[in-house]
Formats: C-alpha cells, structure tokens, sequence
C-alpha cells in the first residue's frame, strides 16, 4: 500500500524534504504506527519519535496515533503550532 507523507514547517527543515510517497511495510496501519517506522529511520527521522510533541492529519483532517491508513492516503506531520 502506498500514502503520500507531507511534513510541515521545523520537521521539513529537519529532514530536508517535503514529502514523500511511501510503500508501507507489512504492520504499518495507523497513523502512529507509521510515525514509529519513520522515526525508526534514525537520525534525523527522529524528530517524530514518540517523546516529541508533533501532530498529525490524515487526509487532511486532525488524526490520532490509532487512526486507520489506507491506500492513496495522505499524512502530514507537522509542529503544533504553525503558521505565519
């Protein structure tokens, strides 16, 4: 199954990217447990690990780690406060 992950304002800057599109592993079904597969990269994935205070929206819509993901999906992770 492949989503597409946006990472927003520090965590961009921290990874260097924008986003990506990524086929999941086999276990990797929630919103939380692929924020636990990308922090587990190492660094600088790592700004997502469980101890860091980062959100999440799932097809654009606030999500929590035991949302559900499905193909053609898209995830953002971001700060928890952003804007400009």
């Amino acid at each position: 199954m492949t989503i597409k992950i946006l990472y927003f304002a520090a965590l961009r800057d921290a990874l260097g990217t924008a986003g990506e599109s990524l086929a999941l592993p086999p276990g990797v079904n929630s919103v939380g447990e692929l924020r636990r597969f990308l922090a587990g990269r190492g660094e600088p994935w790592q700004v997502l690990g469980a101890d860091r205070n980062v959100r999440a929206a799932r097809n654009q819509r606030m999500a929590d780690a035991g949302e559900s993901i499905a193909a053609g999906d898209e995830v953002a992770f971001f700060p928890p406060v952003t804007g400009g």
